[in-house]
């Protein structure tokens, strides 16, 4: 089976078998993290071109590293370098990369929908890093490349996502991942960090973590996004770690040989407690180790398809 789209914008419309088929295509690019020289030819001749239009430090580093391995011509932009500072529109931005004959943009926007535009208006492959509160597309598939590795499976598995859900793009493409492999996906926080439909999604919905900690494969927490929330959604960071912040004692309540996973950058004391990231359970290095892989494989796949 080959991957017939000619781009990556979200996990909610991709199928099981083109999910199964990107993590299995990320599978043979892992071992070259380890070789002396980083470098395979599959990308040679293409340009890749990284347009982060928000801060970014570990998702712009895994793109650039990932075609850099490829052997991948790669070019960032960020909006203070680039004519979108004196007043390009977005779009305008994405036809003069093309114009410049590159293969394949990588784009993270805050506005929900700004790679699916872009996609729709330009040949080349666009790759949706995180847009807005939308999707993180590639973030749910080393999530469940790195859950495979370590459970050899992702049906039928337990997995709690813990936290501010309403304003978190990775927690919607890990429930819609998760979701469609077969895994059960609890999710919890305070219902003020909570948005409306979640069921429709096939998430349950808990707001008590000890109890939704119980039994559990799998346990995600995410990130409280201060810098995205418009007013306060809880009376103070003491008492949400007291409510929601993951300690040893709470890791208990999980399978013995839970995962404990995090999407980074990780605030210790808050969403972790200092032992809980530190632990063997922590499999977070592994997540950015996956990372690359996952985003070889990708874009691998997107260049098989320009040459189809």
């Amino acid at each position: 089976m080959s991957f017939k789209r000619k781009d990556l914008l979200e996990i909610g419309a991709l199928s099981p078998e083109e999910i199964s088929l990107l993590l299995d295509a990320a599978e043979p690019f892992r071992e070259i993290g380890g070789r002396e020289i980083k470098k395979v030819p599959a990308l040679r001749g293409k340009t890749v071109v990284n347009l982060f239009c928000e801060p970014s430090t570990r998702t712009r580093t895994s793109f650039e590293l990932a075609a850099k391995r490829l052997s991948a011509d790669v070019v960032t932009v960020s909006p203070s370098s680039s004519s979108a500072a004196k007043g390009e529109t977005l779009l305008d931005t994405a036809r003069t990369i093309e114009s410049m004959r590159a293969d394949i943009l990588v784009i993270r926007h805050s506005s929900a929908g700004a790679a699916e535009t872009m996609a729709g208006r330009v040949g080349l492959s666009v790759i949706n890093a995180g847009d807005g509160r939308h999707e993180h597309p590639t973030q749910a598939l080393l999530d469940l490349l790195t859950i495979r590795d370590r459970k050899g499976r992702l049906r039928d598995l337990r997995v709690a996502i813990v936290g501010d859900v309403a304003h978190s793009r990775v927690a919607r493409s890990d429930i819609h991942a998760l979701t469609k492999m077969g895994a059960e996906v609890r999710v919890v926080g305070p219902p003020t960090m909570m948005p409306p439909g979640l069921h429709r999604l096939g998430a349950e919905v808990r707001h008590r973590l000890d109890e939704a900690l119980e039994g559990v494969d799998v346990i995600i927490m995410l990130r409280l996004q201060l810098e995205r929330q418009e007013r306060s959604l809880f009376p103070s960071i003491r008492e949400y770690v007291r409510l929601y912040g993951l300690t040893a004692e709470r890791v208990r309540r999980a399978a013995p040989d839970v995962l404990v996973m995090h999407p980074g950058p990780v605030n210790r004391g808050v969403e972790l407690a200092p032992d809980v990231a530190d632990s063997a359970a922590a499999v977070i290095l592994d997540q950015v180790e996956n990372g690359v892989a996952v985003r070889m494989g990708l874009m691998y796949l997107l260049a098989q398809g320009q040459g189809a």
